[in-house]
């Protein structure tokens, strides 16, 4: 089964050893990050350094300064931690050690863009805005993400690329310090506290038929019981919410996704020479928020060449997307072999079989740079026993 495993360019810029331990790994392909939010990363084996800082969602190459002239919105550089054409070097020394080279590519998810840019941003029904989270209905946004899909995939050497958050982010999103789990939120509470009030939106409602500051009374008033405690964390949407309101914002949003990830792949292809490959992080459930962009099963596989489904927790999530029956789509079960992130790369072997069985055609593992000596020593054989 063709593996991959993700990796950060300063995972291997500045470490001579680098890219052959990875292909020593049993992997054939590494899904090299491109363009990448903020984050704080730990490097174990790097000469040079143990940790590094991306201070801002950044792209890790040199743009096209030509193709974002005069343009507000456009893509940040990476500061120390990634200067020059970071992914470029990296890819290089990645495919002289025979392996293949894919892109990954962070889209709706930046924090700095929501800062200078605050109009940019989802707005919730009571105000707050959401800087990480950039509207998708958005014009601008729109354009920025497209554009930004086109350039970061389709690097030199690269032979396809995984889109990341092409599609709607809410309110799930680490911070430092992080305060909101006082109360529990279940999945349709998350939606409801992720439903964007935007200008943009809020037209968007009104075409639907909807009266856009009636809607935030509705959500603001559907989502009582949950800050009193009342309400049950397995409710559905349409329990808090009623059956017409909810049907009509997951029409709204859902349409919106789509079109987004439909002008997202087709700018990439555009970009791309043939054979390129396009896959979506995705979620199989529509109104889902967040890196993994929820989507309809049968409309992404007619739009991408597959999908990377997160699996740590199991891989039933890949069920709806074998159902479909697409013929020669990638279905790629996303494994996490950091065992202090919650992987368990002891189980690998029959992680990835039990992935299989559900339909799985590749597996990701996540992730190579972040991943301690100990856990990587359990990737080789597991790799060597999965089919």
């Amino acid at each position: 089964m063709k593996t991959s495993a993700f990796l950060y360019p300063w995972d291997v810029v500045g470490d001579p050893d680098a890219a052959a331990r990875i292909a020593d790994l049993g992997v054939q392909q590494v899904t090299l990050a491109a363009a990448y939010h903020s984050t704080r990363a730990l490097t174990p084996r790097h000469p040079r350094h143990r940790i590094v800082i991306a201070q801002h969602a950044a792209v890790l190459y040199e743009v096209d300064e030509e193709r974002w002239a005069g343009r507000e919105l456009r893509p940040y550089t990476a500061g120390d931690w990634a200067p020059g054409d970071a992914y470029g070097e990296a890819a290089a020394a990645l495919a002289d050690a025979g392996v293949e080279v894919h892109s990954w590519v962070v889209l709706a998810h930046n924090s700095r863009l929501g800062a200078e840019h605050p109009d940019t941003s989802v707005v919730n029904a009571y105000g707050d805005r959401y800087p990480w989270a950039p509207c998708i209905a958005q014009p601008a946004v729109r354009a920025l993400v497209t554009d930004l899909a086109a350039e970061a995939a389709t690097r030199p050497g690269t032979r396809g690329t995984e889109l990341e958050s092409c599609g709607w982010y809410g309110l799930a999103h680490l911070h430092a310090h992080d305060k909101i789990a006082g109360v529990g939120l279940g999945d349709a509470a998350q939606y409801l506290m992720s439903l964007c009030f935007c200008t943009a939106c809020r037209d968007g409602y009104a075409q639907q038929g909807l009266e856009p500051n009636l809607l935030a009374a509705a959500v603001r008033g559907a989502l009582e019981p949950v800050w009193a405690g009342a309400a049950s964390a397995d409710a559905a949407v349409e329990e808090l919410l009623g059956t017409e309101l909810a049907a009509a914002t997951v029409d709204f949003r859902t349409r919106t996704a789509r079109t987004l990830q439909e002008a997202a792949v087709a700018a990439v292809r555009a970009a791309a020479p043939r054979g390129f490959q396009v896959l979506l992080h995705a979620d199989p459930v529509a109104h889902h928020c967040g890196a993994n962009a929820g989507v309809d099963p049968a409309h992404i596989l007619s739009v991408a060449d597959g999908v990377v489904v997160p699996c740590a927790g199991g891989a039933r999530a890949l069920a709806p997307f074998a159902e479909q029956g697409v013929q020669g789509a990638v279905l790629a079960a996303n494994l996490t072999v950091v065992s202090g992130m919650g992987g368990s790369p002891g189980t690998l072997a029959d992680d990835a079989a039990g992935a299989a069985d559900l339909g799985a055609t590749e597996l990701r593992l996540y992730h190579a740079g972040l991943a301690s000596d100990a856990d990587l020593a359990l990737v080789p054989d597991a790799l060597s026993r999965v089919g």
